[in-house]
């Protein structure tokens, strides 16, 4: 059963910048560290403070050896020093749903 990890975070109003560089490395060392990621969305309009992530994961056995992965690689330590070093995000909450609406219909288009 596939689960997805989704993250809400608050940054720091004046930290898009950073958030989005942030997004940006962990879109090429997540999926190489054994995660399907579907992205980081950064804020666009309205709230200037929250973002998210979200990704697919097999089990939560597969999460905690991704996790593990993660942060053994170099360019996931490296992501995780800058964060912690530019102190854009303020908060980071994770939760775990599996899909409960599949499976879909395909897409018509009017």
């Amino acid at each position: 059963m596939t689960i997805t990890c989704f993250i809400r975070y608050e940054i720091d109003p004046f930290g898009k910048a950073a958030f989005e560089e942030y997004a940006r490395n962990w879109g090429q060392a997540i999926p190489r560290c054994g995660a399907d990621l579907i992205g980081y969305y950064a804020p666009h309009e309205g709230s200037a403070t929250t973002a998210y992530a979200a990704y697919n994961i097999e089990s939560l056995a597969a999460y905690e050896a991704y996790r593990a992965r993660l942060a053994a690689d170099p360019a996931g330590k490296a992501n995780y020093e800058f964060a912690k070093r530019e102190r854009f995000i303020l908060k980071e909450d994770r939760m775990f749903l599996k899909l409960a609406s599949g499976p879909h219909a395909k897409l018509v288009l009017p």
